[in-house]
């Protein structure tokens, strides 16, 4: 495959990923997060099984790689249904918009909480960690009331997704990535679960749901992430990253035109810093990165 191409498909994957936020703001007028969380996150594992299935009978008789696959799939799964329910909260209070550029900020949350482990963090990344602060500052607090629940728990959620990434850093290494995703989803879905259980939700509500839970679900975890998987085959992954990233761009434009969702000058002023600061993260990262 051409590099173009793989690009063209990483685009893809960022656009669908950009509008699942769409989905997840009309999903939230219907269910609640944990339901909405559990049903995506085992349609997800679901439309993965058919290509995990035949790795894993590939390795069955390979007792350390199994067990190395299971606690990289567990461990993420957790995180991924913690990062998930409060994105999914955070969305429903603040809007796709919004929530596709305050959880973004994971790409720069991750090099800091790196320092714990004796990471250096570069001079850029400093200056990156400045921008999307001081673009989390207009996009949070030049809005009607100011910060509001739904950014903290956007914040929340970004935070989560740093330790997933991490997470998956130091487990995923020698395990079959689309293997463990599938695995993640499924087990995500499975912790999602008791909370659904809570919120009583009832069929035909999950039901009047099915259309933004079957594209986050089969689309943004199934379909996405095997384009990304190809699509990273052939695209050096800085070059990568920064094709994903657009999935904040694509947030706020599906917001926009589908939700009829608006900022102010300033809040749009924040989203453009916060967007150059994941960008300014990425520039310059090596193919071994």
């Amino acid at each position: 495959m051409r590099e173009r191409n793989a690009a063209l498909l990483l685009l893809l994957t960022s656009f669908i990923w950009g509008l699942s936020f769409v989905a997840q703001s009309v999903s939230s007028e219907l269910v609640g997060p944990f339901t909405f969380n559990s049903v995506r996150l085992l349609i997800g594992a679901v439309v993965l099984m058919p290509l995990a299935i035949p790795r894993i009978l590939k390795h069955r008789k390979e007792a350390d790689w199994l067990k190395r696959t299971l606690c990289a799939g567990i461990v993420c799964g957790i995180l991924l249904a913690i990062a998930s329910v409060t994105q999914q909260i955070g969305v429903a209070q603040s809007g796709a918009g919004k929530g596709g550029f305050i959880t973004s900020v994971y790409i720069i949350i991750v090099p800091f909480i790196s320092l714990i482990f004796g990471r250096k963090v570069a001079m850029k990344t400093w200056i990156a960690g400045i921008l999307a602060l001081a673009g989390m500052y207009l996009l949070c607090m030049l809005g009607e009331s100011g910060i509001s629940t739904g950014d903290i728990y956007l914040l929340a959620c970004a935070l989560f997704f740093s330790f997933h990434i991490m997470a998956i850093d130091e487990l995923g290494k020698d395990v079959d990535g689309l293997v463990m995703s599938c695995l993640q989803f499924l087990v995500g879905g499975l912790v999602a679960m008791p909370g659904m259980v809570l919120e009583g939700p009832q069929a035909s509500a999950i039901l009047s749901a099915w259309l933004p839970i079957l594209y986050s679900g089969a689309f943004s975890c199934g379909i996405a992430y095997t384009l990304q998987v190809i699509g990273q085959k052939y695209v050096q992954p800085s070059h990568a990253v920064l094709l994903l990233s657009l999935e904040s761009v694509w947030a706020a434009i599906g917001g926009a035109l589908l939700l009829g969702e608006r900022m102010s000058f300033g809040q749009v002023c924040g989203c453009l810093l916060v967007f150059a600061s994941v960008l300014l993260a990425q520039l310059g990262k090596s193919p071994e990165n």
